[in-house]
Formats: structure tokens, sequence, C-alpha cells
């Protein structure tokens, strides 16, 4: 007997369970950047440095807050072409924006204001709740009422009763999230920037004792 068919040290029922809520997003978060390439170091900087001012007139244009935005540093990097001969090409400054969205009615005009006023690479949008921590509580709740009605059915197939929870492992959100194959949220059509449905996942390991019916 392998021991995948054997149990060393019986002591019960172990079972996992998993649950997830899902709920609208309230918040959006962009990821953009602008890169300029010049012959200088310097003038490579002060492009960059212009178009990071215009981004930041067109988001306060807008009324987003300064503290909605978080800006990387600027980054300077020499460019070359690799074709028949290495050929240099400039120098490449590039700073990265992350802007948080409370108001996501204005989401595509920002976005489009945005590219518009200089930001060059648009990395992406990733809707997201404020009440995530609340939601999270409410699928931890579910993901132990799903672990216990599993051990339930066990226990009536097995003629054993159920004892007292004995055993309590969490499952951290994002491992389970990659188990199951899907990210954090659900889009909406493609193509388009429709918010869809953000699903705040949760799973623990519980184990029980058992006892003769």
């Amino acid at each position: 007997m392998n021991g995948t068919q054997s149990i060393d040290a019986p002591w019960g029922v172990s079972v996992f369970g998993a649950a997830s809520v899902d709920a609208a997003p309230d918040l959006a978060r962009l990821r953009v950047a602008i890169e300029q390439t010049r012959n200088k170091p310097g003038e490579a900087f002060a492009a960059t440095r212009s178009g990071v001012n215009r981004i930041r007139e067109v988001l306060r244009g807008h009324g987003v807050p300064e503290a909605a935005v978080s800006t990387s540093r600027l980054n300077l990097s020499s460019r070359w072409s690799y074709g028949d001969e290495r050929k240099f090409l400039g120098y490449e400054c590039t700073a990265s924006f992350v802007i948080e969205l409370r108001e996501l009615d204005i989401l595509e005009t920002v976005l489009i204001d945005v590219v518009d006023a200089g930001a060059n690479q648009v990395k992406g949008v990733e809707f997201d709740v404020s009440t995530k921590k609340e939601l999270r509580a409410r699928a931890r709740t579910a993901a132990v009422a799903a672990a216990r009605e599993k051990a339930a059915l066990y226990a009536e197939a097995a003629d054993v009763r159920l004892g007292p929870v004995i055993h309590i492992k969490d499952v951290d959100s994002e491992q389970l999230q990659n188990y199951r194959g899907h990210g954090g949220q659900n889009g909406g059509g493609e193509g388009d920037l429709t918010p869809g449905r953000v699903s705040v996942s949760a799973g623990v390991v519980i184990g029980l004792s058992l006892s003769s019916s």
C-alpha cells in the first residue's frame, strides 16, 4: 500500500473550503508611462519632465488629487538598434505613473487626455474595490461554511460523527486564485473598459475530530 492509500497517524478529517464574493468595482488604477529619446541625456530628461508636468496638469484639471498619483523616478538608459550593425539611437528617459481614479465614469476621458498629454505607453487598467477587507472577511466565513459542509458529507458517508474543529489553516488568496486559474476580477467586454465585477476569494483547511455514530 503506497503513501496515498494509507494514513500513518489517523486523527480525524481534514477538508478544504473555498468561496468568493463578487462586487462592482469602485476604483480603477491606470498604469501609463512617458518615454522620450534624445541625443543628449539632458535633453531626454527635459523632454520627459515636460511630459510629466503636462500629465499632472491634465489630472489636476480632472480633479484627481496629487495623493492619487504615484510617479517613479526618471530612469535613463542608452538605446541601440541591432540590425546589420549596432547603432546608437540616443538616450531614453522614462517616467511611469500609477493613477488611482475613484470616479469610474471619467476613466476613458482621463486615459485619452493623459495619452494626448504625452503618455506613450499604456500598461493596463486595473479595477478594484475599496472595501476589499470587508469582502475578504465575508469570503473567509463562507469558505469555512463550505469546508464544514464537505466534512459533514464525508462523515455521513463514513457513518461517523463530527467532533469539534481542532485545526484551521488559512490558504493564501493569491495562491488560491492561481490554483483556480483566474485573477481577482472579471472584466467587461473585449475591447472596452467596462469594469465588470471584482471577485475576492478566500480558502481554508479545517480539521475536525471524529467519533463513532
